[in-house]
């Protein structure tokens, strides 16, 4: 996947300045950017501060470590049963 040359602050700013009244023409001019970025922007971030995206950042890469964990163990618990059936 293609990284975005903008960092998650700097598209919360350019939201916040379409909310603040700037036309979307001239914003996206501007910060050299498609209209249809803006409004995937804005599905996406729409409504978030700063702080909530680092948030939720935290929460995406806690949520993707404790699948890692329970996929480890789900293996682990499937060969355990495997021995086991086997033994008897």
């Amino acid at each position: 996947m293609k990284k975005s040359k903008f960092s998650e602050s700097q598209i919360v700013a350019v939201l916040k300045q379409g909310d603040a009244g700037v036309p979307i023409k001239d914003l996206c001019r501007q910060t050299g950017i498609s209209s249809a970025a803006y409004y995937q922007w804005k599905s996406k971030y729409g409504g978030m501060e700063a702080s909530d995206l680092k948030r939720v950042k935290e929460l995406e890469s806690e949520n993707s470590r404790l699948k890692r964990m329970y996929a480890d163990m789900a293996l682990e618990n499937a060969a355990m049963k495997d021995l086991i059936a086997k033994k008897l």
